[in-house]
């Protein structure tokens, strides 16, 4: 499989690596537009910036050509990149965390807030922890795990970033070295208090789910998600 690297940051390399394991070749690697060049490689794999990709994204489909985004913070045009690919018949996976260890907690996250809906002793928050070089906050991960909560919830219709409004589900988000990843979701009442968390070892997860993606997405057409890649029910 011939890969575009759209994005070649540390992530970027991370997936580079992977993919030479897997066999795979990395035809492109890039920060900058590449135009009709995209089609050199069978799928592309976007780990840029929040304005280049939904670029990165469009050139992509335009030009018949896969494509597996983890770019977080461009999210207001995700309907415009949905749009496009079913004009274009084309085929797009976006996921703001292709871990596959991520990916189950965010089944777990379903789960446990399904639980706690109507315990109304319990006030739920977050907490995110990420490397200093990671441009969004809070991460593309945690607003997906706040997303799932509030639509379990009663009470909340919103998350705020380091603060307590009424209505809304705190987040802390914290830059701290040489950290990969870490999410934990707490409900706490006067009593006790429930917690769950994920812990990022290394880039090397995020990296290989990208990869995995980018190998089920040949021959596909559609817009899709992690779930559908690890068939998660």
């Amino acid at each position: 499989m011939k890969i575009a690297l759209l994005g070649y940051g540390k992530m970027g390399k991370a997936i580079e690596a992977i993919a030479l394991q897997r066999g795979h070749t990395i035809v492109i690697k890039t920060t900058e537009q590449i135009g009709d060049t995209i089609t050199h490689a069978d799928v592309a794999i976007d780990f840029s910036i929040p304005d280049a990709a939904l670029n990165n994204i469009s050139n992509c489909l335009n030009h018949n050509v896969p494509v597996i985004s983890g770019t977080t913070g461009w999210l207001e045009h995700y309907d415009k990149a949905v749009d496009l690919c079913n004009e274009k018949q084309g085929a797009f996976i976006y996921a703001s965390n292709f871990s596959i260890g991520v990916n189950v907690f965010f089944e777990l996250n379903k789960t446990l807030a399904k639980m706690m809906t109507g315990l109304e002793q319990y006030n739920v928050s977050m907490e995110e922890i990420h490397h200093t070089q990671k441009l969004d906050a809070p991460s593309g991960t945690a607003i997906s795990l706040a997303n799932d909560i509030i639509n379990e919830s009663e009470s909340l219709n919103n998350w705020s970033l380091d603060s307590n409004e009424a209505n809304s589900l705190p987040i802390t988000a914290k830059r701290i070295e040489k950290v990969p990843g870490t999410h934990n979701i707490e409900y706490t009442s006067p009593v006790d208090t429930i917690e769950i968390k994920h812990t990022a070892h290394s880039r090397e997860g995020f990296a290989l789910g990208a990869v995995v993606a980018a190998e089920w997405i040949l021959g596909k057409s559609g817009v899709f998600t992690m779930k559908d890649v690890l068939n998660i029910t």
